[in-house]
């Protein structure tokens, strides 16, 4: 059986251990997949596991410690990858059934940096196909079930890697996020989730560069863990020509005195219905870092919705130009959703997919005086707890007679305005046991503030030593 406290040590303490002979790679390694075999058959977060691999990579690891060589920052901790970004050697399936075989034969900027750092790759973990819903399931590995709750979802698009990091499998995994996919899933399963500023992380997914609302970051348990994937792999590389130089100097911990910062409080954007339990504990939260000095306002900040049906016309002509050639031939092998999103792509044209552009604008005009006079925004991650998973994004788009927006997700605004970094943290529980989150959104470029207003918040509201009932 594993041994759950070292489960639940953060990476950065994890490598200090290592550094410091304390630890074998070999031992966490090995730990990491006992959990994984006790977990994923109930949780479903892995659709492949490298156990043999990684045993042999923790090996030589250990062999690196004796002799004294220079370690990275996570030498010897186990982490996973997203089954959406390329490992070299590794099945990459996007969660398809049309990429089952598919073995890539490359390291994604992101794999190649976390390698050189010394961490040690034990699995890919579940996502919706290609990345497009909310829910993490598809028909090529079934569900992911939320670790809280198996009734619910832990999110999407990064579910996966969230309930792995939540249940303990790993310290560390990576994640996507082109609408809310790193923050949402770590709301839904009560751990730490970052979308860097656009470019902090190179981004060589795609086969275009020059979409920009998709990030790469972090799942993670602690805010230092969080800063410490981004220390190791933020800077400039020119296969992603957006992204950012110089290299962004991360301190590891975060500092977390947030004496005199001025941060706003907004709830419901002037448009969503909040569940109350939402509410309350994104308050008790804002409370919270009052009490630790914090100057707390609240806002009237205000986004429209037709920014979200644009956001829908943009990614649904990204899906008809990436994947649409496959829609002809094997439609019957692609999830309906998927197949909806290139038919309704296909029919978008030039004025439907730059309407996004002018809906982001709006958006800015609408936060941009918010954070000029502020170091960060406060606001929920989601409107609500992590949805069940027999529910559909469809159960979520709707208004009642109040005017309110009885949607779920309320991260992709800051995917529209992709320069400014927002932090999913945990806020608290529902009544009835399910996470919640609150998001931490910071000026443009200005990561390390919104990981100091998280590790303040951590600091006075810890919550690493909760664990789900697995």
């Amino acid at each position: 059986m594993a041994d759950l406290d070292l489960c639940y040590e953060p990476a950065w303490r994890l490598a200090a251990l290592v550094r410091a002979g304390a630890i074998s790679p070999v031992a966490l390694v090995a730990n990491a997949l006992d959990r994984i075999a006790e977990v994923n058959p109930r949780i479903n977060a892995f659709c492949a596991v490298f156990a043999a691999r990684a045993l042999h990579e923790a090996k030589e690891a250990e062999a690196a410690a004796r002799q004294g060589r220079d370690l990275g920052p996570l030498h010897g901790v186990p982490i996973a990858i997203k089954d959406l970004t390329p490992s070299r050697g590794d099945p990459t399936t996007l969660g398809s059934r049309l990429f089952k075989d598919w073995v890539t034969d490359w390291d994604a900027v992101v794999v190649e940096r976390l390698r050189a750092a010394g961490a040690i790759i034990v699995g890919k973990t579940n996502t919706p196909e290609f990345g497009y819903s909310g829910f993490t399931r598809n028909e090529l590995w079934g569900e992911t079930r939320n670790p809280w709750n198996l009734r619910h979802t832990p999110g999407g698009s990064s579910g996966g890697s969230a309930a792995a990091v939540a249940t303990g499998c790993v310290p560390l995994a990576e994640g996507s996020d082109g609408g809310g996919s790193i923050r949402d899933p770590a709301a839904c399963c009560g751990i730490v989730g970052l979308k860097p500023s656009f470019g902090r992380i190179p981004f060589d997914l795609l086969p275009t560069q020059f979409s920009t609302v998709f990030h790469l970051g972090p799942l993670a348990r602690t805010v230092a863990d969080a800063a410490l994937f981004l220390a190791a792999t933020n800077g400039p590389d020119d296969r992603d020509i957006s992204s950012l130089s110089p290299a962004l100097d991360v301190p590891v911990p975060p500092p977390s005195d947030v004496t005199g910062f001025r941060l706003a409080l907004a709830v419901d954007f002037g448009l969503f219905h909040v569940d109350p339990e939402v509410e309350a504990n994104v308050r008790a939260a804002a409370a919270a870092l009052e009490a630790r000095g914090a100057i707390v306002e609240e806002v009237g900040l205000r986004f429209d919705r037709q920014a979200i049906a644009a956001y829908e016309a943009d990614l649904g002509a990204l899906a008809a130009l990436t994947q649409g050639e496959y829609l002809y031939e094997h439609r019957a092998e692609l999830t309906p959703r998927v197949a909806a999103l290139i038919d309704d792509g296909k029919r978008y044209g030039g004025t439907a997919v730059k309407a996004f552009e002018i809906a982001r604008t709006m958006v800015w005009r609408a936060l941009a005086p918010v954070l000029a006079c502020h170091d960060a925004l406060l606001c929920p991650t989601q409107a609500g707890p992590a949805p069940r998973n027999d529910q559909t994004e469809a159960d979520f788009d709707w208004v009642d007679e109040f005017g309110k927006y009885h949607g779920h997700f309320m991260s992709q605004y800051f995917n529209f305005v992709s320069q400014v970094p927002a932090l999913a943290v945990p806020s608290g529980f529902t009544s009835s046991g399910l996470p919640t989150g609150v998001q931490i959104v910071g000026r443009r470029y200005d990561d390390n503030c919104v990981l100091r207003v998280g590790a303040a918040l951590e600091a006075v509201r810890p919550w690493s030593d909760r664990r789900p009932p697995l």
